[in-house]
């Protein structure tokens, strides 16, 4: 009898337990260790099914046992990767009667759960190298993977070596290749604007201007700009580098950026998406320069309402270069250059972001860790970004800029077969959605008690709205944050949840994001009446899925560069006390993020003197059998760190003596 048999990608977790789901059914097949096969985490795998477990008599069944469906690896299908990073080790072995080193690898990613066996290895590699391998061969569990070395990174723990791993890891290169960047600069001569452009594009030189960024950005990629039409009545331009106009389809330039998708932003440094040569210059919208742009131009009444909006190719002249916390002095001060444009830019921005929330759309304010390091990259210091009015007035200009895209675009192409690739974000999953409110109703939260169903943004964000403030606001937001769909680029319009919009795109970041060149291209054959190629058209259904794929390594990317230096930062902390937040709690511990550095570590329960704590999963809480005393999601604790484990970017708590 042939058994039942499932295609799909597998998720493998760091202590070797695989999960893999199969559409339509509410809870994913669990795959042990032993019935992985050789399969890796995102591998595209062929699953089939394992009988339930039978008890023998008189013994009791597991905890879990009867909770999920199991299954084996039978088939790999389809390898997600075939390049690693890890360190190098060496080992020794007996050949009949003499030894031989071997030399291994240990992979830096936790969910490979096997080091690599090294192919001909040379005479000068070093144990403690991190090294870059690709998988040779790997087709029977009896054996260990086999890898042939690609590259010596460099030695583990250094700064640099670490940085480049990570970028290594998921498949983002540092640097670009010479035709890449021999092709960037011959665009130099393209750097003045021709008298015969202006026939086609609208001159802003004159009019207001500037750009408002990080202190730290080397790019500029969009500009706001503000003068006064009739009738009280202003016009706000919303300007972004025409990137398209250099990078076109086909061009070794082009396919680099294609390639990467997006650029990728490491505690330390940025890896530009473009050549720096048009990322910091020619697209770069810097002070003093005419720069050409694409502008979605506001038309906006003495209520701040938007009465109309068009778009347009032009020629902009940013004025002055703002940074977000010089702005913000202009802002309350009222003093300097800009500082009228900016009032009003922040009263539309407020008014138009306080329609927004009213309609439903949700306040992910997430919290930014930053770190300042020594020369040698080393954190000695961490802090939690200031959130500033003048970066919500830019956040609030980017999303009228990318709806109205949407929106025109749509209305546009309705009839015709040219695609547009949307910024898309679905509703969240029911079974998620309950499992939120399960945990919701323990921490004393109703706003989400209805059919999962039922549910829409503006419940969630009166759900954050309540736990604004509260010892459990970060425990609650992430937690909500987690149940959430992940937003992704499309050429099917679904909408976007978390935005309360029906059309939403990218267009206003064409240096570092892919995505928006394919708009800017849609939209610039719109405006041209002409129609991009078809060859090119072709691509943006696959390259919207490997955009999404890209932005999610870039934001792993990101979170690891910063857990690395949480940990880093934490290292030579041993046996100090920290407040911190209970985060989590599982059948070995609980988890507690501490206050300033928001580094999460584990407080095993077998390290809580005075009682023996269990684990209450339905309140998410511990209790200690005893006393009955105990510690839940989003209580404040002081903590002991107990130990660091820097290659696993693991902290392990214990908590002070005043705790127990």
């Amino acid at each position: 009898m042939n058994k039942k048999t499932y295609t799909g990608p597998i998720a493998i977790i760091p202590s070797g337990l695989g999960f893999f789901a199969v559409p339509g059914q509410p809870q994913d097949i669990v795959i042990e260790r032993d019935h992985l096969s050789t399969a890796f985490d995102g591998d595209t795998v062929e699953v089939t099914l394992l009988p339930k477990r039978t008890q023998p008599q008189g013994q009791r069944a597991s905890k879990h046992a009867h909770e999920r469906v199991r299954g084996e690896v039978t088939r790999i299908i389809e390898r997600a990767r075939h390049q690693f990073v890890g360190e190098l080790k060496k080992n020794e072995r007996s050949l009949k009667d003499k030894r031989e080193d071997v030399w291994i690898v240990n992979p830096d990613n936790q969910r490979v759960r096997l080091p690599f066996v090294l192919e001909a290895p040379t005479a000068d590699l070093r144990e403690g190298a991190k090294v870059l391998v690709e998988l040779t061969q790997w087709k029977t569990t009896q054996r260990a993977p086999r890898a042939k070395l690609i590259e010596v990174i460099g030695t583990a723990g250094e700064h640099d070596v670490e940085m480049r791993a990570i970028l290594l890891e998921r498949g983002f290169e540092s640097s670009f290749s010479d035709a890449v960047e021999k092709e960037a600069d011959t665009l130099l001569t393209q750097r003045a604007v021709g008298k015969d452009e202006y026939k086609h594009r609208e001159d802003f030189r004159t009019v207001p201007t500037f750009t408002i960024d990080p202190e730290d950005a080397k790019d500029f990629d969009d500009a706001l700009s503000l003068r006064t039409l009739e009738n009280e009545a202003v016009e706000v331009g919303v300007h972004i580098a025409d990137v398209t106009h250099y990078v076109q389809p086909g061009t070794h330039i082009d396919r680099e950026a294609k390639k990467r998708a997006t650029s990728v932003y490491l505690v330390d440094r940025t890896i530009p998406m473009l050549p720096e040569v048009l990322s910091n210059d020619l697209c770069s919208l810097n002070p003093g320069e005419d720069k050409r742009a694409f502008s979605a131009l506001f038309t906006i009444d003495a209520h701040s309402a938007v009465q109309a909006v068009r778009f347009a190719k032009t020629i902009i002249r940013s004025q002055k270069r703002f940074t977000y916390k010089e702005a913000q002095q202009a802002l309350e001060t009222n003093t300097g250059v800009g500082a009228q444009e900016l009032k009003q830019l922040w009263r539309i921005a407020r008014t138009q972001r306080s329609t927004r929330f009213k309609a439903g759309a949700i306040d992910f304010d997430s919290e930014e860790i930053q770190f300042k390091l020594d020369g040698a990259g080393r954190p000695i210091d961490v802090f939690v970004k200031e959130r500033l009015d003048t970066m919500k007035l830019i956040e609030e200009f980017m999303l009228m800029a990318n709806r109205a895209v949407a929106t025109y675009l749509r209305e546009q192409l309705e009839e015709s077969t040219i695609p547009l690739v949307y910024r898309v974000h679905d509703t969240p999953d029911p079974e998620k959605l309950q499992t939120l409110n399960l945990f919701l109703r323990a921490l004393g939260y109703d706003q989400l008690e209805k059919s999962p169903e039922k549910i829409v943004a503006k419940d969630i964000g009166r759900l954050l709205h309540a736990a604004k403030g509260t010892p459990e606001e970060a425990v609650i937001h992430m937690a909500t944050l987690r149940t959430m769909a992940k937003a992704m680029y499309s050429n099917k319009n679904i909408g976007h949840f978390s935005l309360g919009f029906s059309d939403y795109t990218h267009f206003t970041s064409p240096i570092r994001r892919y995505p928006d060149m394919m708009v800017h291209r849609i939209l610039g054959a719109h405006l041209d009446g002409s129609s991009p190629p078809k060859a090119e058209l072709a691509t943006y259904h696959d390259q919207a899925i490997r955009s999404s794929q890209r932005e999610v390594e870039a934001v792993e990317a990101e979170r690891a560069s910063v857990k690395l230096k949480q940990v880093e930062y934490m290292q030579d902390r041993i046996g100090e006390c920290f407040l911190g937040t209970v985060t989590g709690v599982r059948e070995s511990g609980m988890f507690v993020a501490e206050a300033k550095t928001r580094a999460e570590g584990l407080v095993r329960l077998r390290d809580i003197p005075g009682d023996w704590f269990t684990v209450d999963e339905k309140n998410y809480r511990i209790i200690g059998d005893k006393t009955g005393r105990q510690f839940r999601i989003g209580d404040t604790v002081e903590v002991r760190l107990k130990a660091v484990d820097l290659d696993a970017r693991q902290l392990d708590w214990e908590l002070c003596v005043e705790n127990t």
